[in-house]
């Protein structure tokens, strides 16, 4: 994850659990230098290329949420997974700051 993006997530995820105390929102580690071993003991585990950077739990709803900067453009596996939520009923966003 590029500096910028990792700055908006960590404002963003600071200030949900400050306004929503009672909500659950979480990251979603999928990014990062990785060595082929561990790279394949997480798909092994479930991990997926184009997952969103984000969940929030409410009571009746998951919300994803694809963390990018300004200018930046979902992945073509981003694009995939979002159309994948969407027809299963659930929200999706991508936030750009």
């Amino acid at each position: 994850m590029q500096e910028i993006e990792h700055n908006i997530q960590v404002a963003c995820v600071n200030y949900f659990r400050y306004q929503f105390p009672n909500l659950l929102i979480y990251a979603v580690p999928n990014g990062g230098q990785r060595n082929a071993v561990v790279a394949a003991k997480l798909k092994a585990e479930g991990a997926m290329a184009g997952v969103a950077d984000l969940v929030i739990v409410t009571k009746d709803r998951h919300i994803y949420v694809e963390m990018k900067t300004p200018k930046g453009k979902q992945t073509h596996k981003q694009v995939e997974f979002e159309k994948h939520v969407k027809a299963l009923g659930h929200h999706y966003h991508v936030c750009h700051s």
